[in-house]
């Protein structure tokens, strides 16, 4: 099933009370919201996402874990959120950091990154917000502006809002806490430095119990926080001596709220929630009565729905909390309509993109969304989805506010095939006159599978199943698992067609025979690669490559993890003549996943580079004059690599495929699943997908920098 999640688009409402008007004063709450985002994998990681909780303790993620709130302004991503209530409950001002770490990942190590802008949000009623707009605060020799805050300072009727900044005075080798006054979060005064010490200083949280201020701020050099307090704003502050958080090393973005509001009997209990970055295992809470004491304990029963990362707390109205919570409510809305793809769709707050296949008449069509209990939909039947997106609306029968949603229906090719697969190898077959597909069977713990299928085309777009071709169970009597990265290759015989399938299990290479494509195949009955190759220092026996050499007829294997090998193939192709085996491995970068190909007049050798469980797994080249080398690396010899801007990572372990006929070339790669699998953490290894993307050339032979795509290649026409 798959559901489209839609935004509640309700009208303001009155605010039932004043709740900890800027700052986190010891108040009753009827509830809490909190903004946060989620790490820095992929582009939607660094997004504004929400959740909810009745007691400040147990979080519930809203709109389905999806971010409610996107900017596509800037850095093109949002970090570091802080939402508070304006001072006269009129308004709520949502500011974060412009950066975006996930497109750009070589910025992690500097600490110039981001913009000098915070990206602000307003909103009257938490649900419905205004578009993101960039405001430069940070002076302009800054380098960034970094987790930005803000409170109300009574005494001067303004805001101060505060944030981290390196500046060009001393190299960018410091930050400091900055400041500014506004009034509306869209004009501020000069920016002046608010927190300056012996060493640099991150995020600044301040909080008032209704007699002084505390302020946490992190140490950088140490790796420690720190709580200071003073009776005003400006100060001046003073270290409160003991506090007993001020050794824990590798927490940052501090934010402070009351989970327990004061009563006749005892004081508020204050939580500190402190992101544990150093170990990546999200917030931490700690608890005190006494916020002048310093002295707090580790909070218990705490519990949330992913790892959130440097966020903050607002409380909420019984009133403001229902509205939110029914908001960002997931409906289910299910496309049953038979041209839509079996791949995820795409949701956002008030979009949704369906994808569908490359044959789908946009002009008339109808996603036949099932009826959505409680909701009549509109409109219903065939739209005209060519122009652009349709709004679809959800009316309530109980006469509530609608839901509101534009969907647009887009056709997507890639991944090419349904399910789980990779290290895809490809033919084109003489004999029945169609493409031919040979991936790894994945989705399987560890990369266990046993099985392998075969697909084939006529377009490179369009696949058929064949099933299952070789089974290592019944099939192999030297192995029963880790069936990987197989290759084939056909060859004309007086006699007719022959098929040799080259194929990995127990990280040793076999082969099998057959008369057509799809089998049945029939094993050798041992490995022609059980061990180390002489020359080979460490790696794999796996990931074989077969070519015909077209110059000499002779036919050659190449195979190996973390070396490259090659042999030349006996004239029964069923094992290697062992005096001809050698090393090529051609720099550091190379790991597995060889394929080899012919184009005028030159031998090309590409090959993966990191691992398959990375999302920097890529593609690498050489050249060569020959079969057997010297294998040549061009200075740009990157072939594909990721694409965070579209959530695509991972491309690799490629075949290509040329059309006959023709100089027409493409590529076929695998890459983590989409969009889910940058999230996975070392699983992402095992759940791939297949992908089919042209490769092209430019006049002196070098091979063009490929940019994956999510939409893939149009159908491919065979020669008459």
């Amino acid at each position: 099933m798959m559901l489209l999640q839609f935004p509640l688009l309700a009208a303001a409402t009155g605010l039932a009370m004043m709740l900890a008007v800027s700052l986190s004063q010891a108040v009753a709450a009827d509830g809490y919201l909190f903004v946060t985002f989620k790490g820095q994998q992929g582009p939607m990681d660094e997004q504004i996402y929400f959740a909810i909780s009745k007691d400040g303790r147990n979080w519930t993620a809203l709109n389905n874990g999806n971010p409610v709130l996107v900017s596509k302004l800037g850095e093109k991503g949002v970090r570091d959120p802080f939402l508070l209530r304006s001072h006269d409950g009129k308004k709520f001002y949502l500011i974060a950091t412009d950066l975006s770490w996930a497109l750009d990942r070589s910025v992690s190590r500097s600490i110039r990154a981001g913009s000098r802008s915070l990206v602000i949000w307003e909103s009257t009623d938490l649900v419905q917000w205004s578009e993101p707009r960039l405001v430069a605060v940070a002076p302009e020799e800054a380098g960034c502006a970094w987790a930005p805050e803000a409170v109300y300072d009574e005494e001067t009727g303004d805001y101060l809002v505060f944030w981290a900044s390196t500046t060009k005075g001393d190299n960018f080798a410091k930050h400091r806490i900055w400041a500014a006054r506004t009034k509306d979060f869209q004009t501020f005064g000069a920016p002046f430095i608010y927190i300056e010490r012996p060493t640099a200083v991150i995020d600044t949280t301040i909080i008032y119990d209704g007699h002084s201020y505390y302020r946490f701020t992190k140490d950088e050099k140490f790796k420690v926080n720190t709580l200071e307090t003073s009776p005003k704003l400006m100060g001046p502050w003073t270290d409160i001596p003991g506090f007993s958080l001020g050794s824990l090393h590798g927490y940052e973005g501090p934010a402070c709220y009351t989970i327990d509001a004061a009563t006749p009997a005892k004081p508020a209990t204050w939580c500190l929630i402190l992101d544990h970055y150093a170990e990546g295992s999200g917030y931490h809470p700690f608890v005190t009565s006494d916020l002048a004491s310093g002295q707090f304990a580790p909070g218990d029963g705490f519990t949330f729905p992913f790892h959130f990362r440097h966020g903050s707390v607002l409380p909420l109205t019984a009133d403001e909390y229902r509205r939110v919570e029914q908001a960002f409510k997931p409906l289910d809305l299910v496309p049953t309509a038979s041209e839509a793809r079996p791949i995820n769709v795409e949701t956002s707050p008030g979009s949704v993109l369906l994808p569908v296949q490359h044959n789908t008449n946009l002009r008339a069509f109808d996603p036949s969304f099932a009826q959505v209990p409680g909701y009549k939909l509109s409109p219903s039947g065939p739209q005209d989805f060519s122009a652009g997106p349709v709004a679809y609306t959800l009316t309530p029968a109980d006469g509530g506010p609608t839901r509101t949603v534009k969907v647009t229906v887009e056709p997507r090719n890639n991944p090419v095939i349904t399910g789980y697969f990779a290290d895809p190898e490809t033919i084109y077959s003489h004999k029945n006159k169609r493409f031919y597909l040979y991936p790894t069977t994945d989705g399987v713990v560890d990369w266990n599978g046993s099985v392998f299928h075969a697909f084939s085309s006529e377009n490179l777009v369009d696949w058929k199943d064949e099933g299952v071709i070789l089974d290592l169970g019944p099939d192999v009597s030297w192995a029963d698992r880790r069936a990987w990265a197989p290759c084939i290759i056909e060859k004309e015989t007086p006699s007719g067609y022959r098929y040799y399938y080259y194929f990995c299990a127990d990280q040793k290479i076999g082969v099998a025979t057959a008369f057509d494509p799809v089998g049945p195949f029939k094993d050798s009955g041992r490995p022609i690669v059980a061990s180390r190759p002489p020359g080979a220092t460490g790696g794999q026996q796996i990931d074989p490559a077969v070519f015909r050499d077209p110059k000499t007829g002779k036919y050659y294997l190449y195979w190996g993890n973390n070396y490259l090998a090659v042999a030349e193939l006996s004239d029964d192709m069923l094992s290697i003549k062992e005096e001809t085996t050698r090393i090529l491995t051609p720099d550091k970068t190379f790991r597995e996943g060889v394929t080899v190909f012919f184009r005028d007049g030159r031998y090309y050798f590409l090959w993966s580079e990191d691992d398959t469980r990375s999302e920097n797994y890529r593609v690498r080249y050489a050249t060569a004059s020959s079969p057997l080398g010297p294998l040549e690396i061009p200075k740009d010899n990157l072939v594909i690599a990721k694409d965070p801007a579209a959530g695509i990572f991972a491309t690799g372990h490629n075949s290509v495929i040329q059309v006959p006929g023709r100089d027409e070339w493409y590529i076929v790669y695998h890459r983590f699943n989409y969009p889910n699998g940058i999230g996975m953490g070392r699983d992402a290894g095992y759940h791939r997908e297949v992908c089919v993307d042209r490769m092209d050339f430019t006049p002196d032979g070098a091979i063009r920098r490929i940019m994956p795509t999510l939409a893939g290649i149009q159908p491919v026409r065979l020669p008459r």
